[in-house]
């Protein structure tokens, strides 16, 4: 069998991954449900794939990440990967700058987006599904959902930006050690450690009620805000007080930021303008 063309790993990866948006919240769902949503090649395509359409979708304020089936995501599909011809060297092109791989865009561009991102878990969440988890905001899990940092399993460490995610949420000796171990995780211990959010009986429906609470705020304050949170972890104090400062200046007197002030005084929905 011959290499896949371009066309039709991204018609695949059109079928892997679905967005639905309505009132500014976009719900994208991983589509691979007899494979537990594994990453293959079109499931990575489709992924990255969405993420980009968001990047740029105008009116959109928040995003809903979910899958469809038993689980979440349960990593690589490791066979189907090994087997892909003519081997993922011809498929895969290393990128420049930032992302230096194609694996990484798929869980770092969910956190290089401007709109919050908020992942409704169940089932299975391992490995690369698990880093794609991570680089949401806010992560809500069902009680049956189960966490590992799994790579560990065949020999390999976690790659697809991990260390931009997990040493945020918990403590370094914690980190290595569900590194080390591959330790699966229950949903409440899981929550204790800080991996999610809250644990919730129905994840996604909670997931939708926040993404609306955050859709019904000035889009260029929780964009900023998200920018700000995400670059005070790596930012000096010089660089990330600078961007509070800046940040709140450009937002001081602009039509959104004077919409809720008038919303505010005068108990009415407000009207926002959604950024370009």
């Amino acid at each position: 069998m011959g290499a896949m063309s371009e066309h039709a790993r991204s018609e695949m990866g059109v079928d892997r991954v679905r967005i639905e948006i309505a009132d500014h919240v976009a719900v994208v769902t991983l589509s691979r449900p007899e494979k537990h949503n594994a990453l293959d090649i079109a499931m990575f395509d489709g992924i990255i794939a969405a993420a980009e359409r968001l990047a740029a979708e105008p009116g959109v304020r928040a995003v809903v990440l979910r899958g469809d089936g038993p689980s979440f995501c349960s990593g690589l599909d490791v066979m189907s990967l090994m087997a892909a011809e003519p081997g993922l060297d011809g498929v895969v092109e290393p990128l420049q700058k930032e992302v230096p791989n194609w694996f990484q865009r798929a869980a770092y561009d969910w956190l290089r987006l401007p709109m919050p991102v908020i992942a409704a878990l169940h089932g299975n969440c391992f490995g690369g599904g698990l880093q794609i988890a991570l680089a949401a905001d806010i992560r809500i899990a069902a009680p049956d959902t189960r966490l590992s940092v799994m790579e560990i399993k065949w020999g390999l460490i976690p790659d697809m930006s991990i260390t931009r995610t997990l040493p945020r949420l918990v403590r370094a000796d914690i980190a290595k050690w569900l590194t080390y171990s591959g330790h699966m995780c229950a949903a409440p211990e899981a929550e204790a450690l800080g991996l999610v959010t809250w644990v919730d009986e129905r994840p996604f429906e909670r997931a939708q009620r926040i993404a609306e609470e955050i859709a019904s705020k000035s889009p260029d304050a929780v964009r900023a805000a998200k920018r700000l949170l995400d670059e005070a972890w790596t930012g000096s104090a010089e660089e990330t007080l600078a961007l509070e400062a800046s940040s709140q200046l450009s937002l001081i007197g602009s039509p959104n930021q004077l919409a809720a002030v008038a919303a505010g005084m005068t108990k009415q929905p407000p009207e926002f303008v959604d950024p370009s």
